[in-house]
């Protein structure tokens, strides 16, 4: 059964949260107490391996029970062949565990409902409650005294017997099926847990296999027998003591279920001394825990390899390694080579990872789509966002991911900046941040704006659409003179784009209100004329004037004028309009050289972002 993506309600603040993905990796990221170690609590309390206690539950307020939800989190697992033919089940299915509350939890899958009321919920059904639903319906179950085979003969006569669909009791052994979870944690720095929990998966091997099963079932046989031996004496004393009571039968029930309490790791260094794991300082823990992870790689491989063999228990059972905050304690270059070790669990055949970290270089190591943003909103709750994720236009997504990664915005960027600013080329790619750090004092990624050109990119736009429709602030600068000269940044253009009321909030003509059409007529002639006296000279030695700019504020456009004039005239000329640019900018030092129509565009940009 592989785990495809889970649904959890009800479990700490993660009061609904729908379709988290179990990927090659997912990611899980967002702030801190944003609930993704929750989340991976809730995916091992799916899969068996989390016992969730009283204050795990989601409490709602003006509830008149107080408040306590039921956690329920439910998976949609994907099935091989074997099991829809063992299970009689399709290859798509809907499986949950719930836990109601002072009620142990209990698996539940989706499917026909009986009409029959005495047909639903056959999981907490006794064997003496299943043999009269056999005589009430006249079935003939294989082993009349076996609990799963009388189980499976009424499960199976309820589903013929079915008009409606909801949540029934899982078949039998369904859940030996699901998928084996595997835990590595980088906030404790505790490779002893680590090891631990590789073998305890491989003890659960070992015990699945034919040769430990038979000698399990003949210790529990003799312990049977043992114990119906010492409990004798107790059935003679209740004959005697009950006249009418003829026959007295003990039958123990023994489970003799192995399991690993603990993995003690005891270290010689080369000098021979001794030392304690605990005390050989938290260098050598990491390098470690380092080595604990890589060779979980290989014993993953080993496990499927093993498990191949067992075919009578059908195909090998999934694992899922978990990683929570892997990267903590870890520096740059060992988070690489966690990065590096995920990938290659990754590659391990009927392997999924997931990873919750804070770790840009993580974050940015994967396609956006494989990246689940979780973070509380203003209840408390939290909350999913999946940018580039399908929605049903898969081609779309994939093109706003390219278009992501050309102009420069990494996953990182993508999902924890505040404010994104897209502008019109390279000139203005190359001016804003640094007018921008003059001007405000910081640079433009401690405001939180992330900056990207559109380059007369229809996907560009494409991409600042997708972003504002997502609830995030963009803003886009342009000069005034591009609804004239390119369609695409025209009125109408860009209310297709962004909708009418988004147009308004999203689109700012830079020097619209100076009466100017772009950027560099916002520069006054005398800073003009002082740049190009210090870079490009006169070939006659004159020096430039305010008039020889100003000169070109009329008729043809400004910066054209400018370079022809400089190429013509000077002794040396700009290679082109950036270079025109940025030679202004450079010779700036003070805020207020910044023009107004810029600082008053930078102090909206940082009031956004805030």
């Amino acid at each position: 059964m592989h785990l495809a993506n889970f649904s959890i309600r009800g479990f700490r603040s993660l009061a609904e949260v729908e379709d988290i993905p179990i990927g090659s990796p997912t990611i899980l990221a967002g702030p801190n107490d944003g609930g993704k170690s929750s989340a991976l609590d809730a995916v091992k309390f799916l899969l068996g391996r989390y016992s969730p206690i009283e204050d795990d539950r989601t409490y709602l307020e003006g509830e008149s029970d107080g408040g306590r939800a039921d956690i329920d989190v439910s998976g949609r697992f994907l099935l091989d062949e074997w099991e829809q033919e063992k299970f009689s089940l399709p290859a798509v299915i809907k499986l949950r565990r719930i836990m109601e509350y002072d009620q142990d939890a209990r698996y539940e899958v989706w499917g026909p409902i009986p009409d029959d009321e005495d047909l639903r919920d056959l999981s907490r059904s006794k064997v003496s409650d299943l043999r009269e639903l056999v005589q009430k319906y006249g079935l003939r179950p294989q082993s009349p005294g076996n609990k799963p085979e009388l189980l499976a003969a009424v499960q199976e006569y309820a589903r013929g017997h079915s008009s409606g669909e909801g949540w029934t009791g899982a078949p039998p052994n369904l859940t030996n099926r699901l998928p084996h979870v595997v835990t590595f944690t980088g906030k404790t720095l505790d490779p002893e847990a680590a090891v631990a929990e590789i073998l305890g998966q491989q003890l659960k091997g070992y015990l699945q296999e034919e040769s430990t099963r038979k000698q399990i079932e003949v210790l529990e046989g003799d312990a049977q027998d043992w114990l119906v031996a010492q409990a004798q004496p107790l059935v003679d004393h209740i004959t005697r003591r009950c006249k009418d009571i003829t026959e007295v039968a003990v039958k123990p029930d023994i489970s003799m279920s192995p399991r690993l309490r603990s993995a003690s790791l005891r270290l010689r260094r080369s000098t021979g001394e001794q030392v304690r794991l605990d005390r050989s300082g938290q260098g050598s823990a990491r390098r470690i825990s380092l080595a604990v992870w890589e060779a979980s790689t290989d014993i993953l491989v080993e496990e499927q390899q093993d498990e191949e063999m067992l075919a009578e228990n059908g195909p090998p059972v999934p694992t899922i390694v978990v990683y929570d905050e892997p990267d903590t304690h870890l520096d740059y270059h060992y988070q690489r080579e966690v990065m590096e070790l995920i990938r290659e669990q990754c590659r391990v055949p009927n392997t999924s990872v997931v990873v919750a970290t804070h770790s840009m270089n993580l974050i940015d190591g994967v396609d956006l789509q494989d990246v689940v943003r979780l973070e509380l909103d203003g209840t408390r709750r939290t909350r999913v966002e999946r940018l580039g994720a399908a929605t049903g236009h898969d081609g779309f997504d994939l093109h706003l991911q390219s278009i992501a990664t050309a102009v420069g915005l990494r996953n990182s960027v993508l999902l924890h900046e505040r404010c994104f600013l897209a502008v019109e080329g390279e000139t203005e790619q190359k001016a804003i941040p640094v007018l921008f750090k003059l001007s405000e004092g910081l640079q433009l990624q401690s405001a939180g704006i992330a900056l990207w050109a559109c380059d007369g990119n229809s996907g560009a736009l494409d991409l600042a659409s997708y972003l504002h429709e997502h609830g995030r602030t963009v803003v886009l600068l342009i000069d005034a003179d591009c609804e004239v000269k390119d369609r695409m940044f025209r009125e109408a253009a860009l209310q297709r784009v962004f909708g009418r009321e988004g147009y308004h909030k999203v689109v700012k003509f830079l020097g619209k209100r100076q009466g100017v059409m772009e950027l560099e007529e916002l520069f006054d002639d005398a800073t003009w004329a002082e740049t190009a006296n210090a870079q490009w000279p006169r070939v006659d030695g004159a020096p430039w004037s305010p008039d020889d700019f100003a000169a070109h504020r009329t008729g043809r456009k400004f910066s054209e004028g400018v370079v022809t004039m400089l190429k013509e005239e000077g002794e040396t000329s700009p290679s082109g309009k950036p270079a025109l640019v940025m030679a202004v900018v450079n010779r700036l030092k003070s805020p207020e050289q910044v023009p107004e129509g810029l600082r008053d565009a930078f102090a909206d940009l940082k009031e956004l972002a805030n």
